[in-house]
């Protein structure tokens, strides 16, 4: 039996899947599950990525123990953030995207370069913490004269377990910079906000071999094994991991929900502008989507209100509510508050009087926000759908899958599965398949 490791982290949990092939069919076992925090440090939000890489070593030798022997591993993870390199010394702190640290400069880049010609060019949506802006913060702050690479989060991590460092083309195509004509980095773009070129070489596709574990993370976690490239970016693999019949748009729901359809070239036109639509890559494919604020509205509403109450619990009291006020999930005001209680309040015209009120409000706008984001995309794409895949651990929520058909008129195909990983292990399995 071949077995693939898959290490999937989200912006707030990272979970090790080995998988195998039986029958012919892509079999899947969760053998580790870790805490993914932000971190509070010197008033920014940072990654503790040492952290991060020690619970990914954990799982790999958990992984060993469990099945001895693993053909190759991969490791997937949210968009756009990255860790500077000085040589093999991280240049810390590596910030999250949650941090505010952005606002201040978005008018300067864009004084450089329209947003409009950035659209044209690399197809992302406007967002304040793409990584484009990044960098002109850390332009500005010194740190990338001292850099000599910048790894985006699981290339960084693919780096410490094999020593090789190599940029990947789904991951880079969430950092605002990647032409959506060539797929490499926009040399134009590059030289117009002055970041060094050395740090923007050629992009490698899902399925790129890297190497082998390093000695010593081998003698650590009690094994070797091949480190293949997945599709790094978390919503590429879990397209890819989608069992779809046909093309329909897809929800990929976490702390994010990325809703999108594939199409087999970008679309930059100024509808696709005006409606704020991004063009990521795919596993040989465009995935044309929209980042809406997903479940970390209701997450942070239960850290608030009822930490310790089960999510399925949750979603009962908040179907059995009958507040039916709504927001805009994305508004700023949602996106990083000091509270999220608070941040309800200062925009409802009528104050919740429970708990489950503030959550019916949420899974309603939530579920409002996917109509009005299927409304845009049958619009720009001159397409009408019937039915739409939710993946991902919002798939699990029958109240807020109710709410999403109800609000859409769209079949709701729930697949309550780890998407994501399981794109990841299939592009590992294909690799596997091809070099031998």
């Amino acid at each position: 039996m071949k077995y693939y490791l898959a290490i999937d982290i989200g912006a707030s949990s990272g979970r090790h899947i080995v998988g195998w092939m039986e029958n012919g069919a892509l079999q899947n076992k969760e053998i580790y599950r870790f805490e993914n925090k932000l971190v509070k440090q010197n008033g920014h939000l940072i990654w503790d990525v040492k952290e991060l890489f020690h619970q990914i070593k954990e799982g790999i030798r958990r992984a060993f123990s469990a099945y001895g022997e693993i053909r190759s591993l991969s490791v997937d993870t949210w968009g756009v953030d990255y860790v500077l390199m000085k040589g093999d010394r991280e240049i810390l702190p590596c910030y999250a995207y949650r941090d505010h640290r952005t606002e201040q400069i978005i008018d300067s880049v864009h004084a450089k370069i329209p947003f409009s010609e950035l659209y044209q060019r690399t197809g992302c949506q406007f967002q304040t913490f793409t990584t484009i802006y990044q960098l002109y913060c850390d332009l500005h702050a010194g740190r990338l004269a001292q850099a000599t690479d910048f790894l985006m989060m699981p290339e960084y991590l693919l780096y410490k377990l094999t020593g090789v460092k190599k940029k990947e083309y789904t991951h880079g195509t969430t950092t605002g910079l990647v032409n959506v004509r060539t797929g490499e980095f926009d040399g134009e773009l590059i030289s117009a906000f002055s970041f060094p070129r050395r740090l923007f070489p050629r992009l490698s596709q899902p399925g790129t071999r890297l190497g082998r574990l390093l000695p010593g993370v081998a003698a650590e976690v009690g094994g070797n094994c091949d480190v293949v490239f997945c599709a790094t970016h978390d919503t590429a693999s879990a397209v890819e991991g989608i069992p779809m019949e046909g093309n329909y748009p897809y929800i990929s729901s976490g702390t994010w929900s990325l809703l999108g359809v594939k199409t087999p070239t970008a679309l930059t036109d100024p509808k696709s502008e005006a409606s704020n639509y991004s063009n990521e890559g795919g596993v040989g494919y465009n995935r044309y989507q929209k980042n809406i604020m997903g479940l970390w509205i209701v997450n942070s509403l239960r850290k608030e209100l009822c930490p310790d109450k089960p999510f399925p619990e949750i979603a009962a009291e908040a179907e059995n509510s009958a507040f039916d006020d709504l927001v805009d999930v994305n508004s700023d005001c949602f996106f990083s508050p000091s509270g999220m209680r608070q941040a309800f309040d200062l925009v409802l015209p009528t104050l919740p009087k429970q708990p489950a009120d503030y959550f019916r409000c949420a899974y309603r706008s939530l579920a409002l926000s996917y109509k009005n984001a299927l409304d845009e995309l049958e619009e720009n794409t001159g397409m009408h759908y019937e039915k739409l895949y939710i993946v991902g651990g919002g798939a699990k929520n029958g109240f807020l899958n109710r709410l999403t058909a109800e609000f859409t008129g769209k079949e709701v195909v729930a697949l309550p599965i780890e998407a994501t990983a399981i794109g990841n292990l299939l592009v590992q399995a294909r690799s596997d398949r091809e070099d031998r």
